[in-house]
């Protein structure tokens, strides 16, 4: 072993590689090397060398060897120790460009941890993905390599084509999908999660590591590209990564591997597309292969956006339908100010009342619009196997504030309006914005609490049309390239935002509309344009007519 006076060779061959400029690299590289140089000067950190060159001996039964980039990963990975016997880093996220050969990793570095080099027996390996065909990809890897060098393994290995075992130390490899017939049972040494971005939520991925952390040195595996998800596990591990390599601390033993492009622009430069890809500048035909689809990108941008999203990591979604960009979306987590006493402007939105309400309140603050919403979901609702968003996780965070399940045949008109009413002691709400088609049901509720469109009485409730919509749609598109429209850290309203549509109406006005109608729900988003059309784009800006020391909370 190793002490950390010098890093060895299958470190220091990758950080020189980084820094010398020969290859274009992205700005998350620098800063790990960065990194990983720093925990060694700090930390009494030290490399099980002999194990390490074992490992890298199994080479000689692969049709391909390890590039300096999986070397490098390797090296952290699997033989890298704070204590004797205490990994550094047991959890690796890559997260690289599609033809990086990140399966070509993940099957070496298995075949390694079930071989007899690892000393703890019974290590078994589970290669987790949505697909059965992704799952055994890096599997199927393993058991060619055995089928090609038979003769030489048949005494080491037993294998078919469910499962690989050591005959020595009884280390098993296998793949398992979100079917119910592979998800039980098992204390694995090691999970695989292949192509992460497919995961919607942490249902299935929860039930893989549910025996995790029963053998030694327990070690999680993360490849993927990037997908089309958005909110989901892999933004999770990105946010996670990313805090890691900017603020250099808390890494809770993840070692974060990103490749993308620093700016979408460098596209349409071929050499940086290096930077996504850390093994492209040693494959000829995988450039060639790239460039074709990059010409196809070109001419094409709005069918060809998976160039953009799996080959550069540089996720796209559709320009002409989505309602603004996913960063544009991230941005919204800004902090609220303390608004008592303030003056909105409500919006209420819904389907039917056994499914899902949303009421919320806008307002203007020192020229951003702050929206502040609560949703309830009929536990009822037909549509509720078919969403993926962890609304249960969404319920139990921020104290409840974000949203509640009723436990009812539908979700009563009195709720929403009793929430109103609520708000209404603490911030001066002028009017209500909803739905012209929605009010029936909900205007007795309304009524009781103060709100109503009788020109006798309140008329303070303003019923909108898909007209009205047309009208705040440039408003919006500008609010949220700018970064004025603040949701607090409220994943729920992230969601409805990321689950809405532009509809193209005549001489290029815009309405909003679902992506999907069942599946993907819009109501927050649309109490949201609710309240714009209400009187949204004319709010009074508070801070500007009060201005105090004020606290700060987020949702």
């Amino acid at each position: 072993m190793r002490m950390n006076s010098k890093l060895i060779p299958e470190i220091q061959n990758y950080i020189d590689l980084v820094r010398s400029g020969t290859i274009a690299i992205c700005k998350e590289q620098f800063q790990l090397c960065d990194y990983v140089e720093k925990c060694f000067e700090e930390e009494n950190l030290f490399v099980d060398e002999d194990l390490l060159h074992k490992y890298l001996s199994l080479q000689k039964y692969f049709p391909f060897d390890l590039y300096e980039w999986e070397v490098f990963c390797f090296t952290l990975h699997n033989c890298t120790y704070s204590k004797p016997g205490i990994l550094r880093w047991p959890d690796l996220f890559i997260y690289v460009g599609r033809g990086s050969g990140k399966n070509g990793y993940l099957s070496f570095e298995d075949f390694c941890l079930i071989s007899e080099y690892n000393k703890i027996k019974n290590y078994d390996i589970d290669i987790c993905a949505n697909a059965e065909d992704q799952a055994k990809t890096s599997f199927d890897d393993v058991y060619n390599v055995l089928e090609d060098n038979e003769r030489k393994l048949k005494k080491h290995f037993y294998w078919n084509k469910e499962y690989i075992q050591n005959l020595r130390t009884k280390s098993k490899l296998r793949f398992r999908t979100s079917n119910a017939k592979t998800k039980d049972g098992g204390r694995p040494g090691k999970i695989d999660f292949d192509e992460y971005h497919q995961y919607e939520d942490y249902k299935t991925i929860n039930v893989f590591k549910t025996g995790l952390g029963k053998k030694k040195n327990p070690r999680t595996t993360i490849t993927t590209t990037d997908g089309d998800v958005r909110g989901g596990p892999l933004d999770n591990i990105k946010a996670r990564a990313l805090r890691i390599l900017n603020e250099r601390n808390g890494d809770n033993g993840l070692l974060p591997f990103i490749c993308r492009l620093d700016d979408e622009k460098e596209v349409d430069n071929p050499k940086m597309w290096d930077k996504a890809n850390p093994t492209l500048h040693y494959r000829e035909e995988l450039f060639r292969e790239i460039k074709k689809e990059y010409i196809d990108y070109t001419e094409d941008p709005i069918s060809n956006s998976s160039f953009m999203t799996k080959r550069m990591n540089i996720p796209k979604g559709n320009k002409d339908v989505e309602v603004t960009s996913w960063d544009n979306i991230l941005a919204t987590n800004q902090p609220i100010p303390d608004l008592t006493g303030c003056t909105c402007i409500a919006g209420i939105d819904y389907a039917y009342t056994t499914d899902f309400v949303v009421a919320g309140l806008l307002f203007k603050y020192k020229g951003k619009y702050y929206w502040i919403t609560h949703t309830w979901v009929c536990k009822k609702c037909n549509d509720l196997g078919r969403i993926k968003a962890p609304l249960e996780e969404w319920e139990t965070e921020k104290g409840g504030k974000l949203l509640t399940f009723i436990n009812d045949v539908e979700i009563a008109p009195s709720i929403p309006a009793e929430w109103l009413s609520e708000q209404g002691q603490k911030y001066n709400i002028t009017t209500l914005g909803m739905d012209n088609y929605r009010y029936t049901l909900l205007a007795k509720a309304l009524r009781e609490v103060g709100f109503d469109t009788d020109k006798q009485g309140a008329n303070n409730i303003k019923l909108t049309r898909p007209s009205n919509q047309m009208l705040v749609a440039p408003t919006i598109n500008s609010l949220f390239v700018n970064h004025n429209i603040v949701y607090g850290d409220n994943p729920l309203m992230r969601w409805y935002t990321n689950n809405t549509c532009k509809h193209p109406e005549k001489y290029d006005n815009m309405t909003y509309g679902k992506i999907e109608p069942k599946s993907r729900k819009t109501d927050g988003f649309m109490a949201f344009i609710a309240a714009m059309c209400a009187g949204g784009v004319g709010l009074e800006d508070s801070g500007e007519e009060v201005d105090f020391d004020i606290g700060v909370y987020t949702y």
